[in-house]
Order: structure tokens, then sequence, then C-alpha cells
């Protein structure tokens, strides 16, 4: 896989790794998570280049399958646009319920296991 493409699902994998390694050098709690401005918007940050990378990826590769992109873009466009109305509890849900289940899918589109 050779492109742009493989330049965008890096950069996935990259903010979700990131994000991982925010968490575990803070601790992996809602309470740290809610408390700590710097690492809400650090994540906030890379769940941005995520969904802007999946915009991409959708706009010019269609026939490249990325689960749940319309709701990846939808959560990038609500970060920038809706700045005032993200809740901790949301960007949470997020991370426990949906950045596991795309890395899995990035890695697959990159070949390579987890």
């Amino acid at each position: 896989m050779e492109g742009k493409h493989l330049k965008w699902l890096y950069d996935i994998k990259i903010a979700i790794v990131e994000i991982e390694g925010f968490l575990e050098e803070n601790g992996k709690t809602f309470e740290t998570y809610k408390s700590n401005l710097l690492l809400k918007k650090g994540i906030e940050r890379n769940l941005e280049i995520i969904g802007e990378a999946v915009n991409r990826i959708s706009r010019e590769f269609p026939e490249i399958k990325i689960e749940n992109a319309g709701s990846i873009i939808g959560l990038r466009n609500f970060i920038i646009h809706s700045y005032d109305n993200i809740t901790d509890e949301t960007i949470w849900a997020i991370i426990l319920n949906h950045l596991p289940k795309l890395k899995t899918n990035v890695l697959e589109l990159l070949g390579e296991s987890r």
C-alpha cells in the first residue's frame, strides 16, 4: 500500500498510540482525565487529527473502508465547531469503547497486528 492514504492511516495509528500513552502516563481513570486540562486538550487534538485523516481517506479513497467513518468525521467536526458542548463523559466513552476498535481496523488496513 503506497501513497497518501498510507500516510493518513499511519497518522491515525500514531494519534491513537499517543492517546494511549497519555493515559498510561497519567493514569487511565475518568477522574484523572476529567481533572487534567492538558491531558484533555492533548486527547481532543489527537481525535481531531484522526477525524481529519479519516475524512481525507473517505473522500479520496472510498474503497478503503474505515468502520464508523461518518461518526469519526462527525466527532472531529463536533470538537472543532461545537467545542463548547463537548462533555468529558462523551470523550471518555469514545476512548474506552471506540478507539480500540478503530485501532484494530487501522492495523488491519496497514497489514499489522496488535
